[in-house]
């Protein structure tokens, strides 16, 4: 039977880990947690479970799980955030990988939570993530704050399992606001610091495919109140996005003040 390593990354999740540990307990022989500055119980919590606690600064999402990664002892690992927990059939579908030998990686559902309701419309289910890995074949990579898992070379083979992983996520809507104004950030920050560059126009017209995307072509309007602020709030996310990076390039060409330049 293979061993299991779990890397997860944290940052104040006294509300989700918990529930995160609970739902691997009996599949995972080590657990591996990067924590980047709690100040809440989440260290007291994953002591109580004897997880491996590691706290790094926060220099990105990719950053942070590639380091989980690279702390892991065994090689094959299941990577989750802290506000996510399998449920009963993907715990017992790992479980019987885990019994009869691990493959390269697999894929998997994640079906998320969003202000007291599953959703299914919207292209929010199945999200399908690949998440359980032989680790000398991935890394993580993509771009802040959206990561992925890439292979490294051109002859994994991938598998799917059976389950949900559930993504416990957006609790109201002021918590999706604020993580809206925080990703789009990360993003365009990522995005400037890579070089990349858009027509003013792109703020608007992305914002708007993507509304008609979430709302109408993927029936997130099916989702009730709860689809309408789902696809207001991604397109919003798109707008501010591009329009941050916009801001960053003004601001890296405006001239020095006088003040400056004595």
């Amino acid at each position: 039977m293979n061993k299991l390593s779990v890397a997860i990354i944290t940052k104040n999740e006294e509300r989700n880990i918990g529930r995160c540990l609970d739902s691997v307990a009996g599949i995972a022989d080590e657990i591996v947690v990067v924590d980047s500055g709690s100040d809440d119980r989440t260290m007291e919590i994953c002591a109580a479970y004897g997880v491996v606690f590691k706290v790094h600064p926060f220099q990105g999402h990719i950053e942070q799980k590639n380091l989980a990664l690279s702390l892991c002892s065994y090689q094959h690992v299941l990577s989750l955030d802290a506000d996510e927990a399998l449920s009963p059939q993907l715990f017992d579908a790992i479980l019987a990988e885990k019994a009869k030998g691990f493959k390269d990686g697999y894929s998997l559902n994640r079906r998320t939570r969003y202000c007291g309701k599953w959703i299914r419309f919207g292209g929010w289910y199945p999200d399908r993530k690949t998440r359980l890995i032989q680790r000398k074949l991935f890394a993580w990579g993509g771009t802040n704050p959206h990561d992925r898992l890439i292979a490294n070379t051109s002859h994994v083979q991938l598998a799917h399992l059976k389950g949900d992983l559930l993504h416990y996520s957006i609790n109201t809507l002021d918590e999706h606001r604020k993580v809206v104004d925080n990703f789009s950030s990360i993003a365009a920050k990522a995005m400037f610091q890579q070089g990349k560059k858009t027509g003013r126009e792109k703020k608007y017209t992305s914002a708007v495919f993507r509304f008609l995307q979430s709302y109408l072509f993927t029936l997130g309007f099916l989702e009730g109140w709860q689809g309408w602020h789902i696809a207001r709030l991604s397109a919003k996310a798109k707008y501010l996005k591009y329009k941050k990076l916009e801001l960053l390039y003004l601001t890296q060409n405006k001239p020095e003040s006088s003040s400056q330049a004595e």
